[in-house]
């Protein structure tokens, strides 16, 4: 029980962590593109380039970090080494993102969140290492209670943020009284309610096929672990 709860919970973080990132990719296009039209920010469009970087970086590693989460889900080789390298990736780029910013406007929330985030989500990669976690943990091996539950608890917390995100990202991204964070709002809103629509299918159909299973075996007096 130990390793399937682990296991979804490293799910769940990793999915987190990649719609945040792709979120924060997202929304540092506007600074990237025209600094200089946002008060505090002119220093950073001295750097242009280097922010369209933080831009293209942060869209690329959310969206490898949704693919990795898949991975994970699914039980692919090479998943769990895909995950350190894309979380040790967003916490050295975030991480630079942040010194930059704070050299160059004294403040550098809400990257500050999403790279906490990474970092945690690292360190709980890491400890899963550990040879006695590793051996319960599974990580690379399928098991169905882990696709349903993991794959419907990231779907609804990916979801639950990208609906979230004007209040998280907001208060870091108030111009003249107008919340940045929430110029995108229908097409946020739209993804956000899909994907929490998605994983509480996915809960569902996990639901349902336990229940069929268990009835199963009950009727043939088998372990449901071989239905």
């Amino acid at each position: 029980m130990f390793g399937k709860i682990a296991r979804i919970i490293g799910i769940v973080l990793l999915g987190l962590t990649a719609v945040i990132t792709l979120l924060g990719g997202i929304g540092t296009t506007c600074v990237a593109l025209n600094a200089a039209n946002y008060e505090g920010m002119e220093a950073i469009a001295q750097y242009q380039w280097l922010y369209i970087f933080y831009v293209l970086s942060g869209i690329g590693l959310g969206v490898l970090g949704i693919w990795v989460a898949v991975a994970l889900v699914r039980g692919k080789p090479h998943a769990y080494r895909n995950a350190l390298i894309v979380l040790a990736g967003g916490l050295l780029i975030g991480g630079l993102h942040m010194v930059t910013s704070r050299a160059l406007r004294g403040s550098s929330m809400p990257k500050d969140f999403i790279v906490y985030v990474t970092a945690l989500t690292l360190i709980i990669f890491l400890l899963f290492r550990i040879p006695g976690i590793w051996k319960r943990i599974n990580l690379e091996g399928h098991d169905d209670h882990v696709t349903g539950l993991g794959a419907s608890a990231a779907l609804i917390v990916g979801g639950i943020a990208t609906l979230t995100v004007q209040f998280w990202a907001g208060p870091t991204h108030m111009i003249n009284s107008i919340n940045y964070a929430n110029v995108w709002q229908a097409q946020l809103t739209i993804f956000g309610w899909l994907t929490v629509l998605l994983g509480g299918a996915v809960l569902g159909w996990f639901v349902l096929r336990e229940g069929e299973r268990s009835l199963l075996a009950q009727t043939f007096q088998i372990s449901p672990d071989k239905i």
